[in-house]
């Protein structure tokens, strides 16, 4: 199965009673298999959960800690980027040069790096102290 075919299988299974935007997300981990996930939504709005955050996890509840790509489809007029917070979600298993494609229903796809979605990316450097680097 494709990521684009796993992407859109999911998005069908989204949990969206309140916003009807559905979305679906799957990712190929370092080892080739395929995980998925879709945007699950709570009457308390902060409590959802999105596609991307879903397929992360069925990733590594698998046992992967690696990501080599990522397609998001969503039903709308020009391709949805991850939010912010699944950006850096995203970067956290990924690297700089992962491809990132978003697609639409309809068809319409446009690919990015997680460097391009998140430039000046949060990482586990910037926790270095001045000590632990002399």
């Amino acid at each position: 199965m494709s990521l684009s075919d796993a992407a859109r299988a999911v998005r069908a299974n989204a949990y969206a009673p309140y916003s009807n935007f559905k979305v679906g997300a799957a990712l190929r981990a370092a080892s080739g298999a395929i995980f998925s996930g879709c945007n699950v939504e709570n009457v308390a709005y902060p409590e959802g959960t999105c596609a991307e955050a879903g397929a992360i996890a069925a990733m590594v509840a698998a046992g992967e800690t690696r990501l080599t790509e990522v397609y998001v489809i969503a039903d709308s007029p020009a391709p949805v980027p991850p939010c912010g917070g699944c950006r850096q979600k995203l970067m956290e298993f990924g690297a700089p040069d992962t491809r990132v494609t978003l697609a639409t229903t309809a068809g319409r796809e446009t690919s990015y790096t997680l460097a391009e979605l998140l430039p000046g990316a949060f990482a586990n450097a910037h926790m270095e102290t001045a000590k632990d680097s002399a």
